[in-house]
């Protein structure tokens, strides 16, 4: 029926289209201009059926196929197709030139139509074709499932779909293909999403990277499909993450924390690309399971460590020591730690220790080249804006400044025709931008080979800066001497402290504790330390072990040292845990200061605001810096309620307003 149906069709189908071409004067001259307007058809404008619609010549021949040939037989029709699409699953040995002509035959006679053109072949064919289609695949699942492990599952699944796709494209018309496609989904997967979900803990375990491709493309159409699997790979990256900085050890701990969280990182995100095509959903988890990982706490009481950890990592790519690596990789290592620097909850720690670190560099000529500094700290400006950065800027400006003022001080000993006797150079810094405390100072007698340069400097910075006061931080300063009582002749950088404790051998071979505290008038409790320092180094030696108060030092004659040029290091260039101690301190100021600026610039606005949508507003604003506790955020108000900022509402203690 199907071949002699096909081969009626095809004659009549191009016989109505040679019969339109002939009459098409008539068609357009007359019966398009009878014909009413599509809007007219879809909304009812007059009131008339289609069929007293006049026709085209090709249109009323397709139509009379479809009343005298179709509406008769279209129960066999349906029903022997269906047989074919059966057949083709099993064996694939069918007609389907034949078959598609059939089918087609069922859309072209309507196709005239402006309104559901396609509603004849979806009475007649679709709707039962997809039908026994999803019986069909519900069958096939449960015996695949009684067959097979859930890998081989996934795959002969799969390849039912690509074949039933295959299928659709051959023989059905395009509005078909979606319909089909679901149909196969919802018996072979939606109807067995425990199964499947079931596995996915131990293939993301495995990371079975052909099983979770197999699984992320069953799923992925599936409403909802993904949320379980999605779930497990963010708790195995997390997993991961912990394991790889769970026992870092030695001096390099920083560097071994950032590169092994990359490592990590690096890897799921090419797994998250290649095996999930870069979806959204798991780019999230990735996220999720390393902003866990990052700002991961061993108790709740501790603080974390990442954000000093990724700021030291940082200190040592752009310190000089960072030896063996070119510009290039330097560049890339601190544009990758911006990776991690991203997720950090505590980005205010790590302004905090990254400041302090800039400044020694800075301070000490640390650094290794000044444009990757720059370079980085543009980094972070994108990351976190101008505010974050603001006084990392004004850092080097301060820098900027002084190389200028070196030059106009220069320029102004030479008209004044003074000789300093040593080379003097100075850095002006400003007292709000540099992480450097003037609480606690030391009180210090510069020596004498240097008061003549400091007091010229001080006339020349008050004739050009009149009103503004220099602090001397002499703890931060450094020296150059040349020692030339040895075997050779050796340039050690020093402190400007180590200095004035050396500076009187020049006159003695031994000076007491006694004497050195005339002499600099350092606290006896500095001084120990700074001669301590000597001592270590060898520069000077003891009738006592270690530095006391009865001490008498005089200078090691057998001194030596592979290099001719070498320093020793302060206390003020090695970090101790105090300095640690005092910048988390720092933090905790800062944030509550924060904290109750937010508070107030939200009451401010709002006027009245109930406890709890002033949290979550808090914490909003806060989010980019850090995440304050409810803890903190609570004892501001407290505060400000003490302050007369704010006000509890006198209809409700959980209300408060703006006191103007």
């Amino acid at each position: 029926m199907l071949v002699t149906y096909h081969k009626h069709w095809q004659h009549y189908s191009r016989g109505s289209g040679y019969l339109n071409q002939l009459y098409g004067y008539l068609n357009s001259q007359f019966i398009h201009k009878q014909q009413h307007s599509e809007a007219d058809i879809n909304y009812g404008g007059f009131g008339i059926e289609l069929q007293e619609q006049l026709l085209e010549i090709g249109a009323l021949a397709l139509d009379i196929w479809k009343r005298v040939m179709v509406e008769p037989l279209k129960e066999n029709l349906a029903q022997l197709l269906l047989e074919e699409m059966e057949k083709d699953r099993r064996d694939g040995n069918v007609r389907q030139s034949i078959i598609h002509s059939v089918i087609n035959s069922l859309v072209h006679v309507d196709e005239y139509k402006k309104k559901s053109p396609l509603k004849l072949y979806e009475d007649v064919f679709e709707v039962k074709f997809l039908r026994e289609t999803g019986e069909y695949y519900h069958r096939e699942a449960l015996q695949l499932l009684d067959d097979c492990t859930c890998s081989e599952y996934m795959d002969k699944v799969i390849q039912r779909l690509d074949d039933e796709d295959m299928r659709s494209r051959k023989f059905l018309h395009p509005s078909s293909y979606c319909k089909v496609t679901k149909e196969c989904e919802q018996k072979m997967v939606a109807d067995h999403l425990a199964f499947l979900h079931s596995e996915c803990r131990n293939m993301v375990a495995k990371e079975k990277r052909h099983d979770m491709s197999n699984l992320y493309r069953l799923l992925c159409p599936i409403s909802k499909g993904l949320d379980i699997f999605v779930q497990d790979v963010k708790e195995h990256i997390k997993q991961e993450g912990l394991t790889a900085v769970a026992s870092l050890k030695g001096d390099s701990v920083p560097s071994q924390f950032v590169e092994s969280l990359l490592e990590v990182h690096a890897k799921y995100s090419d797994l998250i690309t290649e095996v999930f095509k870069g979806d959204q959903h798991f780019i999230g988890a990735l996220d999720k399971a390393f902003a866990a990982v990052i700002n991961h706490r061993s108790n709740f009481k501790s603080n974390c460590r990442s954000p000093e950890l990724v700021a030291k990592y940082c200190d040592s790519l752009l310190k000089k020591t960072a030896k063996g690596m070119s510009e290039t990789e330097i560049d890339d290592k601190l544009s990758q730690s911006i990776t991690i620097f991203r997720y950090l909850d505590d980005k205010d720690i790590y302004q905090r220790f990254y400041a302090r670190m800039l400044a020694k560099r800075l301070i000490y000529t640390q650094f290794h080249s000044m444009d990757a500094e720059e370079s980085m700290i543009n980094r972070l400006k994108q990351a976190c804006g101008y505010e974050f950065t603001n006084k990392l800027h004004r850092m080097f400006t301060d820098m900027s400044i002084s190389s200028d003022l070196n030059s106009k001080f220069s320029d102004f000993c030479k008209e004044d025709s003074t000789d300093l006797g040593i080379n003097f150079s100075i850095l002006v810094l400003q007292a709000g931008a540099w992480p450097i405390g003037q609480n606690n100072l030391p009180t210090f007698a510069i020596p004498q080979e240097l008061e003549k340069s400091v007091r010229m400097f001080e006339v020349f910075y008050g004739r050009h800066f009149n009103g503004r006061k220099l602090t001397w931080m002499h703890s931060f300063c450094n020296a150059e001497l040349k020692l030339t009582y040895l075997k050779r002749p050796y340039i050690v950088t020093l402190g400007t402290f180590h200095m004035a404790l050396l500076l009187p051998f020049n006159s003695s071979h031994s000076v007491s504790f006694r004497d050195l505290v005339d002499i600099s008038r350092l606290p006896e409790k500095e001084l120990l330390k700074q001669v301590q320092v000597l001592l270590d180094a060898k520069i000077i030696v003891s009738n006592e072990s270690t530095a006391t108060m009865d001490g008498v030092f005089s200078l090691n004659l057998e001194y030596t040292n592979k290099r001719t040029k070498f320093k020793i290091i302060t206390s003020v260039q090695r970090e101790t845990p105090q300095e640690v101690e005092q910048t988390m301190s720092n933090v905790d100021e800062d944030r509550k200061m924060y904290v109750q600026a937010a508070i107030v610039r939200t009451m401010k606005a709002r006027k009245v605001l109930k406890h709890n949508a002033l949290i979550q507003e808090v914490i909003s604003q806060s989010r980019a810096r850090f995440a304050p506790s409810i803890s903190m955020i609570k004892k501001c108000i407290e505060t400000l309620i003490d302050k007369q900022y704010i006000e509890r509402s006198s209809t409700s203690t959980d209300e408060y307003s703006y006191i103007a």
